[in-house]
């Protein structure tokens, strides 16, 4: 759920007018911090809105069911690189569950999904580092032009925005200091695609 969106929400739930101010204050920080949120279409994060709830006395969402849930395998010590690459730390993982509301429109429980940490500034103000970020698996390894991957390449993994072309893979960044890559010929085989990012939570 974005900031925005949340706003939105709490007016509804509340009939008051909630400004950006006043959200600062549920959450314990600044009116430029919540703009800069807003700016950078950041996502909240379940900690955040149980905040929120506690804050103007309402909730969010009724009683949550298992049909409200989705679960996702957390992998706390991996990290994709929005930088120059990164060794993934760890394989452990944890099955945790995230309200469909952090999802897209399209999510689904027979998809399956898992949650990493993004490391560097490549995908900034997109992803920027320390991001949780939610990844849809996808088995074809297909690649839809312009949406955002995290990928493995040369025993590294990355998160990017990938295109693709006959003979090439065109690897994007959000933030201007980074230049475009190209992956062709041969190289394209080392390319293996783990998922598209479907969702951002971010902490305050």
């Amino acid at each position: 759920m974005k900031v925005t969106e949340l706003l939105d929400l709490i007016q509804k739930k509340t009939s008051d007018t909630i400004n950006q101010s006043m959200l600062a204050k549920a959450l314990g920080v600044t009116r430029q911090t919540i703009c800069n949120r807003i700016r950078n279409n950041s996502e909240i994060t379940i900690s955040e809105l149980e905040k929120i709830e506690e804050f103007f006395g309402v909730r969010l969402f009724v009683e949550s069911t298992s049909s409200d849930m989705i679960k996702v395998d957390y992998y706390p010590d991996v990290f994709a690189s929005c930088g120059h690459g990164t060794f993934a730390l760890s394989d452990e993982k944890e099955l945790i569950e995230i309200h469909k509301s952090l999802f897209p429109i399209n999510c689904s429980s027979s998809k399956k999904y898992s949650m990493i940490h993004a490391k560097g500034d490549s995908m900034s103000p997109y992803i920027n580092n320390g991001d949780k970020l939610i990844i849809e698996h996808d088995t074809s390894g297909n690649i839809i032009d312009n949406k955002v991957y995290v990928f493995g390449y040369k025993s590294e993994i990355f998160v990017k925005r990938l295109s693709k072309n006959i003979d090439e893979i065109i690897v994007k960044s959000e933030n201007p200091n980074y230049s475009i890559k190209v992956i062709k010929g041969i190289d394209m085989n080392e390319i293996f695609i783990i998922g598209q990012v479907v969702g951002v939570m971010r902490s305050i």
